[in-house]
Order: C-alpha cells, then structure tokens, then sequence
C-alpha cells in the first residue's frame, strides 16, 4: 500500500511540475511575443486606414487622433471601440470606425469604415471574419473588390430600402449562393452611418481628453 502511495505521489509531483513548465514556458512565449504580434496587427490596420481614408484627406496623425467610444447597438454592441479621426487644416475631414456585424455565417465580422465629415463613405475594409472559405472570403479587398461598393454611399444618396442586397430588394450585389455574409456586413454599414450621423460632432470633439460621447438609445429610421 505504501508503495502505492509512494507511486501515486511521484505521479503528482511529476505532473504538477509539467504543468508549471508549461505554465511558465507560455507565459515566456506570450512575454516575447505579444508585443510583436500587437505591433503587426497595428501595421496591418494602418495599411487598411490607408486604403479607405488616403493621407490627402487629413493632415494630422490620425493613428494618434483617437477616441474610445462607448458601447453602441448601432456600432455592433460589442464593447467599447476607438474612433480615428482625420482633420484638415484643423476641421474635421475623415473618422474611421470600428462596427461588427455580429451576424455572418460563422460569427461576427469585424469591419473598420471611414466616413468622410459630409456623410459618405470613403470604404470598408473587413479586419477579420471565420466565414466559409471560397464562399464568404469574397469579402477581403485582397480576393475580391466586392467590399468597395460601399464607396461613396450615404444615408443622402441611398434610400433606407436600397441597403440591403439586391436578394432581399435593396442596392448591393451579392454572390449565389452567399448571401447571409453581404446581409450582415450591408446592414453592419448602414449603422455605422446612422451612427455617424448621430454623434458627428461629438466625435470630433476637442476637449483636451478621449472621451466617449454621450449614448443615445434608438436608431435612425
């Protein structure tokens, strides 16, 4: 029996020393690895800042000039988010939001769009997604130029009816076969403006801090 308990005990230590050296070797790995990954993705948001509001359209360091926005229906509901606003010549020129249309096929769809200070939008870019390979990535700029359609469309120059896919009735194309990812990133979008429109000046607001605006129960009909 004590012999038994020797070699159960034995087991436990063992066992709880890999587990410790697990432990401590993931968080070496995280330590050493986590700044860079955090860097890459700010690289690769910036390279899709650059797509959707071109330099031209401000002259500040709009990577600088941010807000934290509170959590909005309007914006996907999913917590808090930062806002990078463009100015030219010291007026507001460009905000670039983050939204989430959390109803894709596979899950949310998070989306940064740029909206110029009159309303349109100057593009969308899909940051991430888990839709069906082949079917849903048609999303991405890099495979598909699907995405720029919402360029220069605002809540002035398309009817409420007109976003949603042509399916459905409404503007926007759509690939057979696919239709819930457009749906979800269509309607995504089209808060986003409603937003926009909403708390235009408060996003641009100067008050020495990033403070969120005020939240707004409703949405625009």
């Amino acid at each position: 029996m004590r012999t038994t308990a020797k070699a159960s005990a034995y087991t436990a230590l063992n066992l709880l020393f890999f587990a410790l050296a697990g432990t401590a070797l993931l968080a070496l790995t995280y330590d050493l690895t986590h700044e860079t990954i955090a860097r890459s993705v700010e690289n690769e948001k910036l390279k899709l800042i650059a797509q959707i509001a071109p330099p031209a359209t401000y002259d500040n360091d709009i990577m600088k000039d941010t807000a934290q926005l509170t959590e909005d229906k309007l914006l996907g509901g999913r917590g808090a988010s930062l806002v990078y606003r463009g100015r030219l010549n010291n007026q507001p020129s460009i905000a670039v939001l983050q939204a989430v249309a959390p109803d894709g096929y596979s899950g949310r769809i998070n989306l940064i769009i740029a909206i110029h200070s009159d309303g349109r939008i100057g593009g969308v870019r899909v940051v991430s997604h888990r839709e069906t390979p082949g079917l849903g990535d048609y999303i991405e700029i890099a495979k598909n130029n699907w995405i720029t359609g919402f360029n220069g469309a605002s809540l002035e120059n398309r009817k409420s009816g007109e976003w949603k896919v042509k399916k459905d009735g409404g503007s926007f194309d759509y690939m057979a076969g696919a239709t819930i990812t457009p749906r979800a990133i269509v309607k995504a979008v089209h808060k986003a403006l409603q937003y926009h429109a909403l708390h235009r000046d408060e996003l641009f607001a100067d008050t020495g801090e990033q403070h969120a605006p005020a939240a707004r129960e409703g949405e625009m009909k």
